[in-house]
């Protein structure tokens, strides 16, 4: 890409850092748009804005000049209660980036929605991408929205391409991502149970932002790319960090029924302590729905290689260890 600008919004996130290091490693001029001065970007040879999606003179500002923007700025859709502010920064801020793109006269913007604006198919079939959303009854639905906006806005001034990452892992994880408390748990000895069912499709963070940096360079305009990588079940993962860790596997696994039992308890009991959910509803929903995910055409015209699971929760383990210090003593 040369000497062209890219814009990262989102950058302090876990696919966000993921994709400022990526960018840092091929030589490239970029630019990224914080919303308050941060330590982990100490070193990192970029420009920095100040601002978010949700004040539009910032992101003008931020995207003067550049050819392209990678908006990443988002909340999860986790917890209930945040509605409000979910809606005002993925919706609203997702429609503030496309209409600073438009006015900036940016070439390419790249948008990483998700796997959770899929309406789960039955019986496991394979899901591939689609090119318009139904957000009602949905997860993911503030993503579906926004999904369809920078669809519907894809033109011969402003070419779009959307992503679509799996469950996130990898390292980078500074804000704690529900699946780095998992592991974080797991680390310090304070996962003692495992789950007789669910599973879900893993991907590296590092992959995806490979993927987004594909999409700019060889996506077509108005098209979605699934980006994930294995279907890995709960079990399974507890013992692939038992292995990583050096720990013995937990034999005690809890049932789907008691699972839902105790989610909307556990529920009061992340907000009251403030931590990462992990055992919520939505995440027993997640679990236990078609994770059966294509990433074919990505890898097909955009030349992705995802590396697996295994790789990618060990680098994420010794990530954790390094940046935290934690870690159970054998």
């Amino acid at each position: 890409m040369g000497d062209k600008l890219s814009v990262v919004t989102g950058a302090t996130g876990h696919v966000g850092y993921a994709l400022v290091k990526e960018l840092e490693a091929r030589g490239e001029n970029f630019r990224i748009l914080i919303r308050k001065d941060s330590k982990i970007f100490d070193g990192i040879n970029c420009e920095r804005v100040f601002g978010d999606v949700t004040d539009p003179a910032s992101l003008e500002k931020a995207f003067d000049g550049a050819d392209v923007v990678y908006h990443l700025a988002g909340v999860i859709e986790i917890n209930k209660g945040n509605e409000d502010m979910t809606w005002k920064v993925n919706v609203d801020g997702t429609k503030n980036v496309v209409e600073a793109c438009k006015k900036c006269g940016v070439k390419r913007l790249v948008y990483a929605s998700s796997v959770d604006a899929y309406p789960p198919l039955p019986d496991n079939q394979v899901m591939r991408e689609i090119s318009h959303f139904n957000p009602e009854g949905l997860d993911g639905k503030t993503k579906a929205t926004a999904t369809n906006y920078v669809f519907a806005n894809n033109d011969d001034k402003l070419e779009t391409v959307v992503v679509y990452p799996g469950a996130c892992c990898g390292p980078y994880d500074f804000k704690v991502s529900s699946v780095g408390e998992m592991v974080r748990m797991f680390l310090k000895g304070k996962f003692p149970v495992s789950l007789s069912f669910g599973a879900y499709n893993f991907v590296d963070v590092r992959d995806v932002a490979k993927g987004m940096i594909g999409a700019a360079e060889k996506g077509r305009p108005g098209e979605g790319y699934i980006l994930t990588d294995e279907v890995v079940t709960v079990d399974q993962l507890i013992h692939m960090l038992a292995d990583i860790c050096g720990f013995k596997a937990p034999s005690l696994k809890i049932s789907l029924g008691l699972a839902n039992a105790f989610a909307p308890l556990m529920e009061v009991y992340y907000n009251a302590a403030k931590k990462t959910p992990l055992f919520t509803r939505y995440s027993i929903r997640k679990l236990t729905s078609n994770c059966n995910f294509s990433c074919d055409k990505a890898k097909e015209e955009l030349g992705y290689a995802p590396m697996g699971a295994k790789q990618s929760f060990t680098d994420m383990v010794a990530w954790i260890k390094e940046y935290e210090g934690t870690g159970k003593k054998k």
